[in-house]
């Protein structure tokens, strides 16, 4: 069978290199001059290997999603950690006993820990949202330190909109920690194409039944050739907005190079109170490149302005939810066509979730 897949990104690519294993031939279209999507990154002079989009770091706790993706690259095991500026101290994210005992004199962080292990199991994660909804006088004092030195302002300038005004689904991303691991994520497989995730992009793609057709909008006349197609492009687009637009952020970067070896104290810097910018992310920790020089990428939120900038991350709300539910329901009346990934299913996914969508529809179709 012959297949369309619109969009070159991790959804995309995945969809393709199954399929083609499958002895089915495959064509990609892009409106980007690179494969990747939001993933593409390259190496610069200096041998540092840049995210063009921000910063990414993989991680799963799904097994299956780690051994199809080790087919294609030999993984450098990086841990993530993320440190922010709370009154002045640079200290673990997401907040945790360590982050506790930094800021607060050391009786006040004793009674802290303790009125939290007296209500939450230790090794943990728990909302900021859910501590907030708390009895304990001290536990109220932490939450409402922590929603406001750590949440509340950051949350306002990556989405603009205040936390309650968001699906849990995205305020559950932000954790406070009961232990002392100062890891971003526990996931147990975690780390970084050794070679960059746009080499393991070229490697999924290195197959005969699959073409790739980059700087090429799509046009709905292409499907007429092919027996079925997956998009993974905006819905709403599709659509041609006949509903309306789905709302989304969008980032805007500035990246800048210093000749010194290193700008911070690790790869990514949260500044949830302080500058327009939500944080710094500095590539060379990502596969520990030594050399004189590093580079580091300023993160400033944005809206979504058709025409001007990236959709990033689509504003999960009950309104917006609906109005996809719309689109959706539009999809449901033609023929050979399938939404998925970010921005066809309009949702958040991390980059093992993008993936492991795709696998579970791969093990659906009866032609696979």
């Amino acid at each position: 069978m012959k297949f369309l897949i619109v969009g070159c990104g991790i959804s995309g690519i995945t969809l393709a290199r199954k399929l083609a294993e499958n002895s089915h031939q495959v064509t990609i279209v892009d409106e980007k001059d690179h494969i990747g999507g939001n993933c593409f990154d390259y190496f610069n002079q200096e041998g540092i290997c840049i995210h063009k989009y921000g910063t990414h770091i993989f991680h799963t706790e799904n097994e299956t999603v780690w051994r199809f993706l080790s087919r294609f690259t030999q993984w450098f095991p990086y841990q993530h950690e993320v440190k922010a500026l709370i009154d002045g101290q640079l200290v673990p994210i997401p907040f945790n006993f360590n982050t506790i005992e930094q800021l607060f004199p050391m009786e006040m962080a004793n009674r802290l820990i303790n009125a939290l292990l007296s209500e939450f199991p230790f090794n943990k994660k728990v909302p900021i949202l859910k501590l907030r909804e708390s009895q304990s006088k001290d536990l109220q004092y932490l939450a409402d330190y922590v929603y406001e030195k750590v949440f509340l302002h950051y949350t306002e300038k990556q989405w603009g909109v205040r936390p309650e005004d968001l699906d849990p689904l995205v305020t559950g991303r932000v954790p406070v920690f009961m232990g002392r691991d100062n890891r971003y994520f526990q996931a147990k497989y975690q780390g970084i194409p050794l070679e960059g995730y746009t080499a393991m992009f070229e490697k999924m793609l290195d197959h005969p039944n699959i073409t790739i057709l980059l700087n090429t909008k799509f046009d709905k006349s292409m499907s007429k050739d092919f027996d079925h197609c997956y998009y993974t492009g905006p819905i709403d687009e599709y659509f041609d907005y006949k509903l309306g637009q789905l709302p989304y952020r969008s980032l805007r970067f500035k990246f800048l190079t210093f000749n010194r070896s290193y700008f911070q104290t690790n790869s990514v810097v949260n500044y949830p109170n302080n500058y327009d910018f939500t944080r710094i992310g500095e590539y060379k920790y990502f596969l520990d490149t030594q050399c004189g020089s590093t580079v580091v990428s300023y993160e400033y939120p944005e809206g979504f302005s058709l025409g001007e900038n990236e959709r990033y991350y689509p504003i999960i709300n009950p309104e917006n939810k609906c109005l996809y539910q719309k689109y959706l329901d539009l999809a449901k009346g033609i023929d050979k066509l399938t939404f998925l990934g970010r921005l066809g299913d309009y949702k958040y996914y991390d980059m093992d979730q993008a993936v492991s969508r795709v696998l579970c529809l791969i093990n659906k179709l009866p032609v696979c």
